[in-house]
């Protein structure tokens, strides 16, 4: 499957988009302070939930960047 010049650059920004977003987010649920994600020094429900989300997201976001990239590498190859 060719992928075009548009949809590939798409699909590595949001990649890189992912990263940047889920990295954010993971240092603000380590450093919660509201009570959210740790109770007494431990992880709560909350925290492991939510470290699942960011875990899958960083694989489908390095997936979906990795496609985007091998996208506009091809195309370079090819103009």
């Amino acid at each position: 499957m060719k992928l075009s010049r548009p949809v590939s650059w798409f699909l590595l920004a949001f990649g890189v988009w992912s990263w940047f977003i889920w990295i954010t987010f993971v240092k603000n649920l380590v450093e919660d302070g509201s009570g959210l994600a740790f109770d007494d020094g431990r992880p709560t429900a909350y925290f492991w939930i939510h470290l699942t989300l960011a875990v899958v997201s960083f694989v489908l976001g390095t997936v979906i960047g990795g496609i985007g990239l091998r996208g506009v590498r091809a195309l370079r190859r090819t103009s």
